[in-house]
């Protein structure tokens, strides 16, 4: 019971904090190889997965972080594919 009032008192971000993707250039440079693992909308994903956590998996009381999520992963996608078809690198 300790852990779970422990967990309560870190505060999570808003979900409006998420909306905007990190630079997915900057997540991919320096490494020689792209990974479907390296998400820029990875702090918009763990937000929604920790308030899943604090409301006992309630999805109705995270639908704000889901939208968070989804919205990040939506201008993630539209910019890559921007900039693909403006003939820039992507990764």
């Amino acid at each position: 019971m300790a852990k779970k009032e422990e967990s309560k008192s870190i505060p999570i971000s808003a979900p409006e904090d998420n909306v905007k993707p990190l630079d997915y250039k900057e997540q991919f440079s320096g490494r020689h190889v792209s990974s479907k693992f390296i998400d820029p909308c990875a702090a918009a994903s763990q937000a929604s997965m920790d308030c899943l956590n604090r409301n006992d998996y309630d999805r109705d009381a995270c639908l704000d972080y889901f939208q968070a999520y989804r919205d990040c992963k939506n201008t993630w996608v539209k910019q890559r594919k921007e900039d693909r078809r403006a003939g820039r690198t992507t990764t």
